[in-house]
């Protein structure tokens, strides 16, 4: 992804939210109902190929098409490693 000034100004955005609250009242603010959905959908899905979960099983649990899984594994084998940083964190969090 090229960088922007723009894109630069949406990111240090998110990371001036404080709590899950303040992230929900943005979110609701910024994007539409299904454009959270996806993204919602994307991180789950990211998180049941890291488990191992086969294309069917998780197109069953998330109702992801197997394009959107194929997808999101490409970004987890070959994208710029944001998935597995946000899930590796997410992992010590719980641990």
């Amino acid at each position: 992804m090229k960088r922007s000034e723009a894109m630069d100004r949406l990111f240090q955005s998110f990371l001036k939210l404080e709590n899950i609250d303040e992230c929900y009242a943005y979110f609701e603010d910024l994007c539409t109902i299904k454009e959270l959905q996806d993204l919602s959908q994307r991180l789950f899905v990211a998180t049941l190929l890291r488990e191992g979960k086969g294309y069917q099983e998780i197109s069953r649990r998330t109702g992801a098409s197997t394009a959107t899984i194929c997808r999101v594994n490409k970004c987890l084998v070959y994208g710029g490693g944001g998935y597995r940083r946000v899930l590796a964190r997410i992992e010590e969090e719980k641990a």
